[in-house]
């Protein structure tokens, strides 16, 4: 072997001091280029944790799948990108710093029920809202699971640890608040005895409100691409249905059904939603001004509004029904759907898109 090849050589082997790297007798982060002035806990505990050949693995990946596919591929999305590892979640939420996140939820929203209980403070709901929380709210826990399996899904196919730690977050803040809605019914059932808690489910299943509703979810969770999967959850189907529904019609309704207790446990997920769509936004951003694959990004992310965006779109509209339900109407369902398209269209100028056809009022 000439002198020239050796280095080559000892780069390539995985035996230990066979190299030396720049930075390997330093105690300091400095294997990647942070966002800000200096590396970040979380850029720390997530940026290169998961391996890509072009940047560290010389002898490419150790191990493939059976036919060849490597452990993870850029091809598992149609969206394209000059670095794939230039995006850093808004929330800067890693491991520790999540699931501190979901106790406190998780005790907040006990805590309330609990006092709520002791009070008696549902003896005072009004018997029509009673019926909502049982049929629609039940129902509605069932989109949220969907939602979260979805992106259960989509965060295994990330290229890099701190795309897949967003999504992955995403998925457990979607399905903590399916099981937050799903406690909630049944401690409600402990003292009304006439809550009939497999009627969400009926109506998820066979009420015509819903079943729009159910055939977009279950398309997000059809996708191959998990970039669609993750799009679609929060830059079409949140702010178009769940959001509607949550903010826009039980946040706004229960307190004049004396229902001070169930926005309570919604807003959980309104705070939960504020988190994850800045994260979708910052890489979906990224993604639709990148210098090499800007223009091909555009393209792909507006073919995705203009699909889920109809469905959602129909989803919404198939909800009005629900507005007129409660004794005591304060909102109008018009003006909260007025809102949630604002709303899409903000978040698609946001990312870059042209506005949507779909869109349309």
């Amino acid at each position: 072997m000439s002198e020239a090849q050796a280095p080559l050589e000892a780069a390539r082997s995985a035996a230990a001091g066979a190299a030396q790297f720049a930075g390997s007798d330093s105690r300091r982060y400095n294997y990647f280029e942070p966002k800000g002035r200096k590396a970040t806990h979380y850029e720390d505990m997530t940026v290169d944790v998961q391996p890509d050949p072009s940047r560290y693995l010389l002898q490419d990946w150790i191990i493939s799948f059976a036919d060849g596919t490597p452990t993870y591929s850029q091809t598992w999305t149609k969206a394209l990108s000059s670095d794939w590892h230039a995006f850093r979640a808004i929330d800067q939420e890693w491991e520790r710093t999540h699931y501190q996140r979901q106790s406190t939820i998780v005790g907040m929203i006990a805590g309330a029920v609990e006092n709520g209980r002791r009070a008696g403070v549902w003896k005072r709901f009004d018997q029509a809202w009673i019926k909502v929380l049982q049929n629609h709210l039940g129902a509605f826990k069932h989109a949220e699971f969907g939602l979260g399996t979805s992106t259960m899904h989509a965060q295994r196919y990330g290229y890099t640890q701190m795309i897949n730690s967003a999504i992955l977050t995403n998925s457990s803040y979607k399905l903590r608040f399916a099981q937050d809605l799903t406690l909630y019914l049944s401690e409600l059932a402990l003292d009304i005895p006439t809550l009939d808690l497999d009627a969400g489910k009926q109506h998820w299943l066979e009420s015509p409100i819903w079943q729009p509703a159910r055939r977009a979810v279950e398309t997000i969770g059809g996708a191959t691409d998990f970039l669609e999967q993750y799009f679609a959850v929060n830059a079409v189907f949140e702010p178009l249905v769940a959001e509607l529904f949550r903010s826009g019609f039980v946040m706004q309704v229960a307190a004049a059904q004396n229902d001070f207790l169930t926005p309570t446990v919604v807003a959980a997920a309104e705070g939960d939603y504020q988190r994850n769509l800045a994260n979708a936004v910052e890489l979906f951003q990224l993604l639709a001004h990148d210098p090499q694959h800007g223009e091909h990004n555009q393209a792909l992310l507006g073919g995705w509004l203009e699909q889920h965006g109809a469905l959602a779109i129909a989803a919404a509209k198939s909800l009005q029904p629900i507005w007129s339900l409660p004794h005591v109407k304060t909102a109008q369902f018009n003006d909260a759907l007025d809102n949630a398209i604002e709303r899409t269209r903000t978040i698609a100028s946001q990312i870059g898109l042209a506005a949507s056809a779909s869109l349309a009022a």
